[in-house]
Formats: C-alpha cells, structure tokens, sequence
C-alpha cells in the first residue's frame, strides 16, 4: 500500500477530524501522561488551525493539519527508502505538487529536521471544496516493500476507522484490557462521562481530564 492508496480510503475532511479526535479522547483516559500516548489533538494548535498527531516513540509520526484551507497530512517512516535522511531531501513527487495554500505546512519546522528539511515520507492533502484527497505524482523505488513510504503503516487507524480495530491495536500497545463499549461511545462523539472514563481506566475521575479534553475539543457531560 502507498500514499495514493491511503487517500482513495480516507473519508471526508469532518469525519476524519472527528476520528482523530476520539481517539485522542480515548488514549487521554487510557494514558493520563501525555508523553506516553500514541495519538494526540490539539483543537487549538495555532490561532487558525487544528493539528493531529501520532507519534510511536521510535522515529514514526504524521501530523495532519486542519484549517479553513482543508487539510495537509504529513507522514514520516523513519525505515522508508523514501526517507528524506536516505536521500539528502524528500522524494522526488512527495512534495512537488503541494498547492501554495499548504506551503506553510511543507516550511512548518516542527515538521522538519534543525537545517529546515521536511521529515515526510508520504503527503497528502485536500482543499476546502475537493472532492477528493490528493497526492503527488511519485515513482515508488523498485527496491520497496509493499509498503515503500510506510503510508500504510502509519495510516492504518485512518483506514480502518471502527472501534474494534482500535480496540486491538490499543491492546497491543498499551498492554491493558480496553473496554469496546467505552470506545464506541467516544467514537460516537457522545460527551465523556464517568461510566466511560472508569470503564477505560478506573484509576483517573472525569474531573482529572477536564484540561486534556479542553484541549482537544472533545465534550465532557
């Protein structure tokens, strides 16, 4: 799976905000610190804009921007022979096609390395009236995997958006039993409740999460 497969699977810009942002909802509960989590959302990452991320501790990440533009989705395998690191600047066609509405995203240094590279291995966006994602025209090292820019791998919880499979992959990473009833809730986008945040993790109150929630713009009852 590359990039240009991801975005033939993504759905609207509002519905993937929204999955975004209950996961990051859900992982709030699951891990109260929040150096530890996996995916985050941030409501009110710059004046204009929303951000969410996800970061798996071992040089993995994407950061998906959300602004009245649209929306710009950076990802980086740190293992990709597409890294910009392997190949001293982004590959060829990951970037080249990037409309001017989003430069300030592909310049972004919290998106690039100390001399100003961005760190992407797989781009892909989407203004405000397409009706589709977008992605550069890119010839794909024939050397690759099946996976050559680690689209599929980072993007895997984008694809497959129901709670069930967050439920397996929060298992597996947090190592705890993840209650599925909790996690559909949030995925439904119903306000936070007691029942929820103990379901989820008995040690943390609903109180204790006001200012994670404030955050991220989720709804607390």
């Amino acid at each position: 799976m590359t990039v240009q497969d991801v975005a033939r699977q993504l759905p609207e810009i509002a519905v993937l905000r929204e999955h975004c942002r209950s996961m990051a909802a859900v992982e709030a509960v699951l891990s109260p610190e929040w150096a530890y989590r996996y995916h985050s959302f941030n409501d009110h990452w710059s004046e204009k804009e929303s951000m969410a991320s996800m970061r798996n501790g071992a040089g993995d990440e994407y950061s998906i921007v959300f602004s009245a533009a649209g929306t710009y989705i950076r990802g980086f395998d740190h293992e990709s022979p597409m890294s910009p690191f392997a190949e001293d600047g982004p590959w060829p066609g990951v970037l080249d096609e990037v409309p001017d509405v989003f430069r300030p995203c592909v310049e972004e240094p919290a998106f690039s390395d100390e001399d100003g590279m961005p760190v992407v291995t797989a781009c892909i966006w989407r203004e405000t009236g397409d009706g589709a994602w977008k992605t550069g025209t890119i010839d794909f090292p024939d050397r690759a995997t099946d996976d050559p820019d680690g689209a599929g791998y980072l993007f895997q919880l984008l694809i497959d958006r129901s709670p069930e499979a967050f439920q397996r992959w929060a298992e597996d990473y947090y190592e705890v039993p993840v209650d599925l009833e909790a996690v559909r809730h949030v995925f439904s986008s119903r306000p936070l409740t007691e029942e929820v945040v103990s379901a989820l993790n008995s040690e943390i109150a609903l109180a204790g999460l006001a200012e994670d929630m404030a955050e991220i713009g989720y709804p607390m009852s």
